[in-house]
């Protein structure tokens, strides 16, 4: 195949994987896909509870870290990212959630013609395959394998029961036509085995194509540019600095950290940042790496009387290693759980139109995500707000390709977001004292119950609060001056460039992002194929003529 391909696809992530299985099924297209990780071919990786493992490890986790935080006590968080074939989506909790129709709307109302719910829903459904079948809200015969849950802790029952005690609703289905209440989230698990976008979309015979060349441990390090246009992708692999070249285009869908700061590293961006790295400015646009949004969450922990959790107890080795052996020879039971099997979409207050808080019940007890371990049973609750007014950026350490960005998240920043969290802080813990956790509570560990005055739970928020790992945005979607994408998701600015992830989000989805990043992969796909069919195409004037 050489070095020349049609397309250069940077990131092997959730929309990476789609697009070089979209772009690769004509035959007489060549496509490179860049993945800087290795393989998704670990056992572990495949484990719905591996995730537990994947958080904490290296190889495959990008292990990023924030810059210190003004408004978390100056902490530096820990923002875990897949580094590997599929991405996030090979080491996430799988749940599967697209978002609130007025977030699509919301995209179009800024602009972004094409991007309303009207527009995504039926994109959603052809990537999916549902176990429940189609309907309205669903897909039946698409690669993305979507279910409920294999099993469910009777935490996870105790927790949608005590969501209804205290006036939140059942949802049988978040992903349905209303979003808010209590319920068990679908999950991206086929056969008690993670089911990522590599899964989906790099199947065997995909990675079989002629045409379709992926490399991993290929680290992209400037998107190469002539005369304002992109011509290929300059990447290091096993210590050897390589070039793809494109003859169509390059999409680069590295993901909301690492696609932005490989456009400053190619001279795309604000001149500010550019400069003092050293970096020839090739085009001056100043919304990179700005405009960051992501879920800042806070946990709830409370130690169990009862023994239903994922524990590190002697007590809980026999029932483990019985849970094990059903894993191992049904693929059914406590290890083929993702987890976080029930949650809950709520408003905080009467007058929203749409739910601004969502849960995650977790059936183990939980902090640091999960590096730091604790003895014993116990639960936790994640309280999320999901529509931040905190804005934050990425910017460039250095101009060296293989140094890490600095992610300043902004958490915080506006006060309003205190405020929801807060409030999010106080209904969770009003689920948790409901009467269906009487049996299993011992007794709130985090905020702890002497934590009840409000200066209290602002200080346990500075002091606790994470990621739950929704970043978006840096490269956002729109028509202003700091838009870094048009609505076909090309670089304003430069012909035979696109990003297509996360990072082009406008403004967060209400809800996990990793349905919604594969669906912008998906919609990337569309407009691209559809693009070349129109130049590929003569006029009807010059057919003629030719004949």
């Amino acid at each position: 195949m050489g070095d020349d391909f049609d397309y250069v696809i940077v990131g092997a992530g959730s929309a990476g994987c789609i697009l070089a299985n979209r772009l690769s099924a004509d035959p007489q297209t060549r496509v490179c896909l860049l993945e800087a990780g290795p393989k998704d071919n670990r056992p572990w990786v495949h484990w719905p509870v591996g995730t537990l493992f994947l958080l904490r490890g290296r190889k495959r986790n990008w292990q990023f870290d924030t810059a210190p935080q003004a408004e978390l006590g100056d902490r530096e968080l820990y923002w875990p990212r897949g580094r590997m074939l599929g991405g996030s989506s090979s080491m996430n909790g799988m749940i599967y959630i697209r978002g609130h129709a007025r977030d699509y709307d919301h995209w179009a109302e800024l602009g972004n013609r094409g991007w309303g719910w009207n527009d995504v829903l039926p994109l959603f459904k052809r990537e999916e395959c549902f176990e429940g079948g189609a309907n309205d809200y669903h897909g039946g015969e698409g690669t993305l394998r979507v279910s409920g849950p294999r099993y469910v802790n009777p935490l996870s029952e105790a927790f949608v029961a005590a969501c209804g005690e205290v006036g939140i609703p059942h949802n049988d289905d978040f992903n349905g036509p209303v979003q808010e209440g209590a319920g068990y989230y679908q999950v991206t698990i086929h056969e008690g085995k993670r089911w990522s976008s590599a899964r989906a979309h790099l199947t065997d015979d995909v990675l079989a194509r002629p045409n379709l060349t992926v490399l991993t441990g290929a680290h992209a390090t400037r998107v190469l540019c002539r005369e304002g246009r992109a011509t290929g992708v300059a990447y290091r692999q096993r210590g050897r600095d390589l070039e793809a070249r494109a003859r169509r285009e390059v999409i680069v869908a590295a993901g909301a950290v690492q696609s932005p700061q490989l456009l400053m590293l190619s001279g795309i961006g604000p001149a500010a940042e550019l400069t003092p790295h050293g970096i020839p400015l090739v085009r001056e646009l100043p919304g990179v790496g700005g405009n960051l949004q992501d879920h800042l969450d806070i946990m709830i922990n409370v130690r169990s009387r009862t023994r239903h959790s994922f524990a590190i107890a002697a007590s809980a080795v026999p029932r483990d290693t019985l849970h094990m052996l059903r894993y191992a020879f049904r693929k059914r039971g406590l290890f083929s759980s993702n987890i976080a099997e029930a949650g809950a979409f709520v408003r905080t207050r009467e007058d929203l139109e749409v739910p601004d808080v969502q849960y995650h019940m977790i059936c183990a007890l939980l902090e640091d995500h999960g590096r730091k371990l604790h003895y014993g049973y116990g639960y936790s609750l994640h309280c999320c707000p999901l529509r931040p007014y905190s804005r934050g950026r990425i910017g460039l350490r250095s101009a060296d390709p293989m140094a890490y960005p600095n992610i300043d998240a902004g958490y915080l920043s506006d006060d309003r977001d205190m405020e929801t969290m807060l409030a999010g802080l106080r209904i969770g813990r009003r689920i948790l004292g409901a009467t269906p956790f009487d049996r299993h509570r011992k007794r709130e560990i985090a905020p702890g119950e002497e934590v009840q005055d409000e200066s209290a739970l602002r200080e346990f928020v500075r002091q606790r609060a994470e990621t739950i790992y929704h970043p978006v945005g840096t490269c956002k979607m729109g028509h202003d001056d700091m838009a870094v994408v048009d609505d076909r998701l090309r670089v304003h600015g430069l012909e035979g460039l696109r990003v297509a992830d996360a990072s082009i989000m406008p403004t967060l989805v209400g809800g996990n992002t990793n349905a919604a990043s594969i669906m912008i992969g998906g919609k990337a796909a569309d407009m691209i194929l559809e693009e070349r069919r129109a130049t590929d195409t003569p006029e009807p004037a010059a057919a003629a003529a030719a004949g």
